[in-house]
Order: C-alpha cells, then sequence, then structure tokens
C-alpha cells in the first residue's frame, strides 16, 4: 500500500528549475535512500512532501492517518525548554490522553448509570492505548535513545537554548525516534554524530519496522541501512532498486549505453543532414532527400544531461613555517568548567592529526584554544613562527544576504569579477549557484563557498572542523585528494574514517583526554 505519492511535480526557484514532471511512490516498509549532487533539490523535495513548500505544478498524496516524522538541517528548539522535556514531547498525544482520562474520572461523579457505562468504556479503550504504546515506561524509553545518541553526555536537565547546532540536531533527532512515525524523513542525520553514535543509529535503522526516507552523503551508512536508491540529477528523479554500490553500476552503464546511442544518432544526424543538403534541389534526388528530411522531423532526439561541474580544491601554499607548529603545556581548555585533564600535546610541521572522539569532550573547544580564539582555563600554548593559517569553521552564522560572488570579493577585493566567477566555477558552482544568494543555496553548496575561501588564501596550516558536513560524494573525494597532496600541516576533526584515514599521519582520541565520563 503506498503511503506517499508525488504525482508530475514541478518546481523552480526564479529560473532554476529543480523539478521537472517528477512522479514518486513510498510504500510500506520502504527504506529508501536519497542522493543527488549538492544542490539538485533533495532537501527542497522533503519540504514539498512534508507541505513547507508548494510545488508549482503536480500533486502530494499521503494516505490517511499516517503519523509523519521530519528532521531537516534548519529546524529549530523552543528556548526554555530542557533536553528532557522536549524528548518527553514526542508523547504528548499520550499525555493528553492521560489528561482526557482523569477527566472523565470527575465527570463520572455525576454521571447517569447509562453515561457511567459509556465513559468506562471509553477509559478502557484509552487505557489500552497507552498500555500498548509504553505510556508506564516512557522515562526508560526517553533514557534509552538519549544514551544511544550521547545526550547523557549533555545533560538531560540542560536548557536547549544552551547547546550547539549539533547538538541541538541530536535532540530534535532523538526525539523523531521516540515518536516512532510511520514514515522518516531524515536530511543528513548523520553530520552532527561522531563513529559510536552513528554506529547506533545503523542498528536502530535497521530494526525500523516502519518506512523512512534518507538524505546522506556518508555512502557506507548509507549502504548499511537502505534497500532503495531515488536518484536525482538534471531534474528528474530515478529509482534504483538495491544499495548504493549497485545503483552506481547500473548508473554507470546507462550513461555509458546513453552516451553511444547519441553518438551514433549524432552521426546518423549528420549524414542524413549533408545528404538532404547536397541532393535537394535536384530533381532526380529531391525524393530521396524529402524522405531522409521527413526521417530527420520524425527522429527522437537522444539528449544527454547536463554535466555538473567538478569541484576542483587546490590549496595555495604559503612560505613555509617553523618546525614548531604549537605545544601545548598542562592546557586545561573550557567554559566555566573543565573539558579535559592537563594536555601536553605538541604538533609539528609536515603532521596531518585527526582528533576524533564523542561529540561534547570539547574537539572544538580544543581547536579554538590551540589557535589563540579562546582563553584556557589554564596552561599554556605556545604557537610556532610563520603560521599561516586556514581555519573552517564547523558552524557559520545564518542569514547570509550576501551573493556568492560579494561574499568571496568581500576577502578578495584585488580580484576581478572573472577571477571571483572563476574560482567559485573551480569549487564546483554554476553560474545560477554564483549570482544567488548564500542564504538560498544548500548546505553542500553554502559549504563550497566558504572552501572557495579557504582554498585561495595562502596557508601552511589548515585547521578543518568537520569539513565533510554537507559535501557531496565528488567533492569530499576532491577535498581528500586535495588534503593528501596538500605540503602544510593539518589538523582535522572528522567523524568518517573512510575520508581521513589515507589523509592523516597521527589520530589523537580526545576520549582519552576529556573530563566526561563514558
Amino acid at each position: 500500500m503506498s503511503i506517499l505519492t508525488v504525482k508530475n511535480l514541478s518546481h523552480g526557484f526564479g529560473d532554476r528549475a529543480i523539478f521537472n514532471d517528477v512522479s514518486f511512490r513510498l510504500l510500506k516498509g520502504e527504506h529508501i535512500g536519497l542522493i543527488g549532487a549538492n544542490g539538485e533539490g533533495k532537501s527542497t523535495f522533503m519540504n514539498i512532501v512534508t507541505g513547507k513548500l508548494q510545488p508549482d505544478e503536480g500533486k502530494v498524496e499521503w494516505s490517511k492517518k499516517v503519523r509523519v516524522g521530519y528532521l531537516d538541517q534548519h529546524a529549530v528548539l523552543q528556548p526554555g525548554m530542557t533536553i528532557r522535556d522536549v524528548l518527553k514531547s514526542a508523547f504528548q498525544y499520550m499525555f493528553d490522553m492521560e489528561n482526557e482520562i482523569n477527566e472523565l474520572y470527575v465527570k463520572m461523579a455525576d454521571a447517569t448509570p447509562e453515561e457511567m457505562e459509556k465513559m468506562l468504556e471509553d477509559v478502557g479503550v484509552l487505557q489500552d492505548t497507552l498500555t500498548n504504546n509504553d505510556f508506564y515506561i516512557i522515562d526508560a524509553k526517553v533514557e534509552e535513545i538519549a544514551r544511544g545518541l550521547g545526550l547523557e553526555d549533555i545533560g538531560l536537565d540542560r536548557d536547549v537554548n544552551e547547546l550547539s547546532g549539533g547538538q541541538r540536531t541530536k535532540v530534535l533527532l532523538a526525539k523523531l525516534l521516540l515518536e516512532k512515525p510511520d514514515i522518516l524523513l531524515l536530511d543528513e542525520p548523520t553530520n552532527y554524530l561522531d563513529e559510536q553514535h552513528i554506529e547506533w543509529l545503523k542498528r536502530y535503522l535497521n530494526e525500523y519496522e516502519n518506512a523512512f526516507i534518507l538524505i546522506s552523503h556518508d555512502i557506507p551508512f548509507l549502504n548499511s541501512v537502505i534497500n532503495l536508491i531515488y536518484h536525482m540529477e538534471n531534474q528528474e528523479l530515478n529509482r534504483y532498486v538495491g544499495d548504493y554500490d549497485n545503483f552506481m553500476g547500473i548508473y554507470e552503464m546507462k550513461k555509458s549505453q546513453l552516451e553511444s546511442a547519441y553518438k551514433r544518432q549524432q552521426q546518423e544526424i549528420s549524414e542524413l543532414k549533408d545528404f538532404v543538403a547536397r541532393n535537394k534541389a535536384r530533381v532526380s534526388t529531391r525524393n530521396m532527400a524529402m524522405s531522409r528530411q521527413k526521417k530527420l522531423d520524425k527522429m527522437d532526439i537522444i539528449e544527454l544531461g547536463q554535466e555538473k561541474p567538478k569541484p576542483e580544491f587546490q590549496f595555495k601554499p604559503a612560505r613555509t613555517s617553523g618546525k614548531l607548529i604549537f605545544e601545548a603545556k598542562d592546557l586545561v581548555i573550557g567554559y566555566d568548567e573543565p573539558l579535559s585533564q592537563p594536555l601536553n600535546l605538541r604538533m609539528e610541521r609536515g603532521q596531518k592529526i585527526a582528533l576524533v572522539g564523542a561529540n561534547g569532550i570539547g574537539k572544538t573547544t580544543l581547536m579554538r584554544s590551540l589557535l589563540g580564539e579562546l582563553k584556557p582555563i589554564s596552561g599554556d600554548v605556545e604557537r610556532g613562527e610563520f603560521l599561516h593559517i586556514g581555519y573552517f569553521e564547523q558552524e557559520v552564522k545564518s542569514g547570509n544576504n550576501k551573493t556568492c560572488i560579494d561574499e568571496v570579493w568581500d576577502e578578495f577585493p584585488s580580484f576581478t569579477q572573472y577571477e571571483i566567477r572563476a574560482a567559485l566555477a573551480k569549487c564546483g558552482l554554476t553560474t545560477k549557484h554564483i549570482e544567488s544568494k548564500v542564504t538560498v543555496l544548500s548546505g553542500g553548496e553554502k559549504a563550497k563557498v566558504r572552501l572557495c575561501k579557504l582554498i585561495n588564501n595562502e596557508t601552511n596550516l589548515l585547521v578543518l572542523d568537520e569539513p565533510t558536513n554537507h559535501l557531496d560524494v565528488d567533492a569530499k573525494d576532491e577535498l581528500k585528494r586535495a588534503l593528501k597532496e596538500y605540503k602544510g600541516s593539518v589538523l582535522i576533526i572528522c567523524h568518517e574514517p573512510e575520508f581521513y584515514r589515507d589523509v592523516v599521519t597521527d589520530v589523537w582520541n580526545g576520549e582519552n583526554w576529556t573530563t566526561k565520563v563514558f
């Protein structure tokens, strides 16, 4: 039975078309991976099916009484609530039932025997619903999910207003899983999860009996939880049975066959046009020329999809730094309370270090303390000479109303407009993206704008905080290649071993020095 049916969907922003006559059907229990390059419209599709956006054309039909849970990249939480409050709000419909039961008991005091019998029957139905949905073990369920996603480490009684963007996403994901809707819509859920919690989510989704649609650029994760792929490309949405690896095999074969057919047809068209041009004026061959012209007119022309620009990342080297990059002596990081034991760390020129470990243990805090952006609680950091640092922050302020051109031009005022456009195009952005405001871009496109600024500055030390979040497969592969070739030093926070394993010379696990208990 179809839970969701999308018919003849077309949508665009200004003169930029996103979908053209797209249809889609979701059946009960299907585990779907929604994939495509940055900017192809995956999040837009989610917003349309959830009713947050109205399509230009087409219909979105849900079957009746379907409970939909949507985790998007930009959801917000109500200030003043604790993490526990938010998680328990997943069961609000059951708390409402409990209130209804209590109201019925109050009314029973003045009820006639007939009314009493009806009320007792209603109470029985409501009570069974609460029991069958584990209402009386809600606290245990909240703690189980919170533990699985690492929220207990943050503190369930903490105000959500104090949380980072990544922590807020975790809270929203936990609430969504507790609601256990008929269909889960997950937009890049692993972006703010560490390896341990990605593994937990993987197990959870594998056992999830209901349907879900998952947007993710984390291919190993995607492969482990889905059984269907829907691929977005060139305003189309195509269905493939199996995992991502299976999709890639079929996709490459279809692409190759289409290219071969296109070449054969172009050759045939060229020959037909040539014959018509040479023979249409001669009486003896005019009929043959007209016959070939009719064949040309009736021909279904094969069109190749527009090739997306492939990103090219080439970091500009600065002069060589001194041998010492930094040395931390008895460094204790944190804000009001210590996040680490006293640390003695040293990084030298040429080292490429991955900083790993669970979320919330202070990896970003350590990074910012080493850069001198944060004052440590105690201890010292000595930074080496001649450091030219390129810093990629995990979170940036939203609501940027500049165009991509102005955003980069402000950083490089000596560049010509042509040079700015060329620099952005090299990062895999099309003309339409380049002329758009940063605020309307997808997460991956915004990351490419930030990478554009990074690669055009001369550096000898790259400090990267979760640079792969939101990046599509092509951009991730290119970034990995560029980091492997980079002659400078690298300090990177990353939760994807497949990405950093071949890049780094050392791995520092923050769980070895954190004050947090695991």
